[in-house]
């Protein structure tokens, strides 16, 4: 078989900050209780990794001011989810009354904030190797880093114009010879109407998509490629990163990087 029947078409893309002061509360409390009560024991969702940005993390994200994260800096911890193909509906109706049940069994957790938390489904994929790790099996996958992008159109641009410029202009050259393994496009799917009231509504989800890029190693060390795609993608006329922020995955099981947030 080359194609399997496990296709991921949705993800929960959660960006939270705990409040300060509680850290290493919130840390245990999402690891060791939420991220598998919340979400992964819940039907069809087959895979999650959380991630960090630390403050040197933090300090190379761009553009300063951000629709996605405000301020730019906002959002210590990433949680990302795979959703299994033609059961987003079901997975997400099963997680919204799976959430307010934890809250009203006192299973919840008040001091934080969710910076950008949001469903989006999956567009499209490009590997950088003929042989590459799956992007279904990329968040068990030991990868080093992972860079969020959020990739605003421009006024009156489709969003099937800059796809197409993605995959014929930026990406053939960008791609080979990087450390970045995969990218991948989601587009953003309204919350339900009877989503957690915390979750904050994104008014011009429309007009962004969110590119994901797993990389082999330390974002840090490949940084300025990442400034190089944002400057390419605003110089075509046909979008902007609304945010690009970079992330390494948390040590599960520890508290490594709670004191290193802010």
């Amino acid at each position: 078989m080359r194609e399997y029947p496990i296709r991921v078409g949705s993800m929960l893309f959660t960006m939270v900050d705990p409040h300060h002061g509680h850290e290493v509360e919130y840390n245990r409390w999402y690891e060791r209780d939420h991220f598998y009560a919340g979400c992964l024991i819940g039907p069809w969702l087959f895979s999650g990794r959380r991630w960090v940005a630390t403050r040197p993390l933090k300090d190379l994200r761009f553009p300063a001011d951000s629709p996605v994260a405000d301020p730019v800096d906002a959002g210590s911890y990433l949680a990302v989810y795979w959703v299994l193909e033609g059961k987003h509906g079901e997975h997400f109706s099963w997680a919204t009354d799976q959430v307010k049940s934890l809250y009203a069994e006192g299973r919840g957790f008040d001091n934080r904030t969710h910076v950008h938390t949001a469903l989006y489904t999956h567009d499209w994929r490009h590997y950088r190797d003929d042989d590459p790790v799956p992007l279904e099996l990329s968040l068990d996958h030991a990868f080093g880093g992972l860079v969020a992008v959020s990739v605003e159109r421009e006024p009156g641009v489709t969003k099937e114009e800059v796809d197409r410029w993605y995959e014929d202009e930026l990406l053939p050259s960008w791609l080979p010879g990087s450390p970045v393994a995969s990218v991948s496009s989601w587009s953003q799917v309204p919350l339900r109407d009877d989503a957690p009231s915390f979750v904050p509504r994104d008014e011009g989800a429309d007009r962004r998509s969110m590119h994901l890029y797993f990389l082999d190693g330390d974002p840090r060390d490949a940084w300025d490629r990442f400034v190089e795609l944002g400057k390419a993608v605003s110089g075509s006329g046909l979008a902007h990163a609304a945010l690009a922020a970079p992330f390494i995955p948390t040590v599960i099981g520890t508290d490594t990087y709670v004191d290193e947030l802010w």
